[in-house]
């Protein structure tokens, strides 16, 4: 950010970019959700914006030598620089609302939050803490989906990062899913629908095929809003679209009723 002024990508309104960071990176006038970091998403939903960084020394490697109009090896580089991180998730460890609890926040700047292998195994990590300690685990997905320059690496995760969410359900371990924009691609078919509650924010886009190519294969014009929260909310593909200002209560609320703790 290097000027005060920005514009509202939905209402199209200057605005003082004060303003908008005061009210949780929310427009003051139309209540467009911009995108947060990862970071930023931890700061929000932690207590005290408090947190213990978890497995932030791995790191993605360029097992097929890929290439496109430029080597994964460089685009890796690239983006670690960029974002300061190793991976397009951050997983960590403190507290929301009194409970202990993990949360893991997808970072779109890295790669459009694609999933890589390193992606699954931190998930996978994250719920096998989970069971020896019994906290409950959060995800905040903001993805395109798989990443194509690890090819079969990439899409064996939804298998990987399903399972493990699965001995979560089975141990009684909750496990909540936030989705925010984009939620997309593999992602959504595998761990970012999963949870024991799915929420998203306010017209977070939501699917797997984007619509274009949904349009080319079925030849019919989607319906307004398809793919979007409110229409998934209302077609029972979520259990509830959550403001940000709200979503930390919403999140605690909920994991004090599975866990049977007092609210």
């Amino acid at each position: 950010m290097t000027s005060l002024w920005t514009r509202c990508n939905s209402c199209q309104r200057i605005l003082y970019k004060q303003d908008i960071l005061d009210n949780k990176a929310v427009c003051p006038s139309c209540g467009f959700h911009f995108r947060l970091s990862a970071e930023e998403r931890l700061q929000m939903l932690f207590d005290d914006g408090a947190y213990e960084v978890l497995d932030a020394g791995l790191h993605s490697v360029d097992a097929l030598g890929f290439v496109d109009v430029k080597r994964y090896a460089d685009r890796i580089r690239e983006n670690e620089r960029k974002t300061g991180l190793s991976e397009a998730i951050v997983t960590a460890r403190g507290t929301m609302g009194g409970l202990p609890v993990y949360i893991l926040a997808m970072e779109f700047g890295f790669l459009g939050g694609s999933v890589a292998s390193v992606v699954g195994e931190k998930i996978a990590r994250a719920c096998e803490r989970a069971l020896e300690d019994r906290r409950p685990v959060v995800i905040v997905s903001c993805s395109g989906g798989m990443r194509m320059q690890e090819g079969m690496l990439s899409l064996v995760q939804m298998a990987k990062s399903s399972a493990a969410i699965a001995r979560l359900g089975r141990a009684g371990i909750p496990f909540l899913s936030v989705l925010a924009d984009p939620t997309t691609g593999g992602t959504t078919a595998s761990f970012a629908m999963l949870g024991d509650i799915n929420i998203a924010e306010p017209q977070a886009l939501i699917g797997f095929a984007g619509p274009r190519v949904i349009e080319q294969t079925i030849k019919e014009k989607l319906p307004k809003g398809f793919q979007r929260s409110e229409f998934l909310l209302d077609h029972g593909m979520l259990d509830e679209v959550v403001e940000r200002k709200n979503l930390k209560p919403y999140l605690v609320r909920a994991l004090r009723l599975f866990l049977n703790r007092p609210q």
